[in-house]
């Protein structure tokens, strides 16, 4: 089988990467995707560095022996704890990680204040903190660890008086306290509560999620090693969830509802 023909593979701790797929099937809508969130062992934001590089390594192989053109590791999280080293295995196809779109953020305007919303696995890595480093002198950033709202989109809850609730009782001490220009998400769960994080910031907030960019990389790369597909028509996803149960609701986020 010709190799540009092959699937994509996406990976996630959960539906999270799902917002970053979204991005990649409406930039290459002719791609074959492959999808799986380790729901079963969902969150990855607790977990210790050394498992969540354990799990990361794991899924890789398994997409490796499916037969696969790329892998996007579409979790925070798990490219903190393991895109090293899966670069350095995977060397004859593109690995893609996705980090925190602190860069546009932060030079959106001259010193702007700016919140990064993450797991707290991934505020307190070594290579969240060698990110913020390059930008302190740009900019006023606020790391901002959000332990369980990953866990509401889980159970797709997206937009209910609860996460209403948990997201007013997280942000508006900081939006209370001085002018934020900018709010980070830095969970790739966190774009499907954005229109809650929107109405509690205010239309003045803009928001950055590295869903989009992480799409346009991944096409960059596929270009530089000539493996866009040739395929005409429109292809395919096919969704792999460690829990069946929650097949559904990946297709939902995927077509947006």
């Amino acid at each position: 089988m010709d190799k540009r023909n092959l699937p994509i593979a996406f990976f996630d701790s959960g539906v999270g990467g799902i917002s970053v797929l979204r991005e990649a099937v409406a930039l290459m809508p002719r791609e074959n995707y492959l999808y799986f969130g380790d729901s079963a062992n969902a969150p990855y934001g607790t977990k210790s560095v050394e498992e969540i590089r354990s799990l990361t390594m794991a899924h890789a192989e398994r997409f490796r022996k499916q037969g696969i053109k790329a892998l996007v590791i579409a979790c925070n999280t798990a490219t903190s704890a393991a895109i090293a080293s899966l670069r350095a295995v995977y060397t004859d196809m593109p690995v893609i990680g996705i980090e925190p779109a602190l860069k546009p953020a932060a030079l959106m305007s001259d010193h702007p204040t700016v919140i990064v919303m993450a797991t707290p696995l991934t505020v307190s890595a070594a290579k969240f903190h060698e990110l913020l480093g390059h930008y302190s002198d740009r900019a006023d950033v606020i790391p901002l660890g959000c332990p369980g709202l990953m866990e509401f989109v889980e159970r797709g809850c997206l937009d209910t008086p609860q996460v209403d609730s948990y997201l007013r009782e997280l942000l508006e001490p900081y939006l209370r306290d001085r002018e934020v220009d900018a709010i980070v998400l830095g969970c790739t769960h966190y774009p499907f509560v954005r229109p809650l994080i929107r109405k509690i910031a205010g239309d003045s907030v803009r928001i950055f999620d590295g869903g989009q960019g992480t799409a346009r990389e991944l096409q960059r790369r596929l270009a530089a090693e000539d493996l866009l597909t040739d395929r005409k028509e429109h292809g395919s996803v096919v969704f792999d969830e460690s829990i069946p149960e929650k097949t559904e609701l990946c297709r939902m986020l995927l077509q947006g509802i």
